[in-house]
């Protein structure tokens, strides 16, 4: 998903919000939702974007990685996805395509 968020080690870089995308991959057993065709157990991945869209949108990350990682910690916590994959793609270097970090969180395991 694309949104402009404001991400960058200087101060002049995080002046404007500017563009990055974020890709998200959420691994859930969709077994019973496939079997009911329910929407209500499994993830709602409209409600996931719409959350990290307005939850970014008055914050502000120096390091790319931060914004992957607190991103994942978000999705864990409200979404409930057994584990969350989250890629930030940036597009500052005039010589690349972009740069990108990527986290893998996982579901605490259960004593």
């Amino acid at each position: 998903m694309a949104v402009q968020w404001r991400v960058g080690v200087t101060d002049a870089e995080r002046a404007a919000p500017q563009r990055l995308l974020l890709t998200v991959e959420m691994d859930l057993s969709f077994a019973v939702a496939v079997k009911n065709d329910d929407l209500t157990q499994t993830i709602d991945y409209f409600a996931v974007s719409e959350r990290l869209r307005h939850w970014g949108q008055n914050k502000n990350w120096k390091l790319i990685e931060r914004v992957a990682i607190e991103a994942a910690e978000l999705i864990l916590a409200e979404f409930a996805p057994a584990q969350v994959s989250v890629e930030v793609k940036k597009f500052v270097l005039a010589d690349t395509t972009y740069v990108s970090a990527r986290t893998l969180r996982r579901k605490p395991a259960l004593p």
